[in-house]
């Protein structure tokens, strides 16, 4: 440890008050507030915070510092590096988002089955409208992408009693079984009641979901995607919507927000949310616990947590 403070900045007072409430600041951290907007409280940071909403489009700013690490407050990452200005460090969040997201997952699953938003427009009419829907228990769910979020909502769903087939980029076995590859899915997918998509954006999965994956489902089965809105194609998903052939629960869209008056909005099988998956009080104590311990083991002179880039 030096005798110079090693200064934090996090983007506003929410974070700051949340890793207040853990306690005191470990010995020999500083932490200052800096919002991306005002000049930066001095020209080197050594763990700078970006906010959390729209920060790619703000990490420009870290041209004007120098930093040993960036703490994202997001999973995803995939459009930082070319954001990123040269010379830094960057960690994701993982840890923080992914019980949200895999809540949020199980409640537009639940939801969608078991018929909610049917029963809720009845219900803002007046209505009592008993009806029979699809259950969760016994069907076959496919899960494509396995990583933290996919672990989450597999953890989740075990209660619920279907039949999981997972998915990940390439086929392993693991200590429950088999976890298929992503080249599989021609296979795969007729078999599917359910499918949930949870993979990272990246090259290869930009418009992973299109016409020809969405036909290979059988009709009537279920895609919920909490990934990103360009992994899938959302002319294909209005097509299979509007045909009432496929279901769909989307807390992702593409565009991003989906515009007023877009015609996915009035279609009576498709359920959106506005990419809330990690917007839940969970948030901000979890972010604040990553935080903290980045900060000790940065003091440790140990290597950071989630590192992802470097640009």
């Amino acid at each position: 440890m030096t005798d110079a403070p090693l200064l934090v900045s996090v983007p506003g007072a929410t974070l700051r008050d949340a890793l207040d409430a853990l306690g005191p600041v470990p010995a020999g951290a500083e932490v200052v507030v800096w919002d991306f907007e005002s000049p930066p409280p001095a020209a080197h940071l050594d763990l700078v915070v970006p906010p959390y909403m729209g920060a790619s489009a703000r990490l420009g700013a870290l041209a004007a510092v120098t930093t040993r690490l960036v703490q994202s407050q997001s999973i995803g990452y995939d459009d930082v590096p070319a954001a990123l200005p040269p010379g830094h460090v960057f960690a994701n969040a993982a840890s923080v988002h992914e019980t949200s997201t895999a809540e949020l997952t199980l409640a537009l699953v639940l939801a969608a089955q078991r018929g909610i938003p049917d029963f809720v427009r009845a219900a803002a009419e007046g209505r009592w409208a008993p009806a029979r829907h699809e259950s969760l228990a016994d069907r076959r769910v496919l899960l494509l992408g396995y990583g933290g979020v996919g672990r989450a909502i597999e953890a989740r769903l075990a209660p619920f009693e279907v039949q999981l087939v997972r998915v990940a980029s390439r086929a392993r076995d693991d200590e429950t079984g088999h976890v298929h590859g992503i080249d599989e899915l021609p296979e795969l997918l007729p078999t599917a009641d359910i499918v949930i998509v949870g993979v990272p954006l990246s090259d290869a999965t930009t418009g992973l979901v299109d016409d020809a994956f969405l036909s290979a489902m059988p009709d009537g089965a279920l895609l919920v995607n909490i990934a990103r809105g360009r992994v899938a194609d959302t002319d294909a998903i209005l097509d299979h919507a509007t045909r009432g052939r496929l279901r769909f629960a989307l807390d992702v869209t593409d565009p991003e927000p989906l515009p007023s008056g877009h015609p996915l909005f009035a279609l009576p099988h498709v359920l959106i949310s506005p990419h809330v998956g990690g917007a839940s009080t969970a948030m901000m104590p979890r972010m604040a616990r990553l935080l903290r311990t980045q900060i000790e083991r940065m003091l440790r002179g140990e290597e950071p947590l989630n590192v992802v880039l470097r640009s």
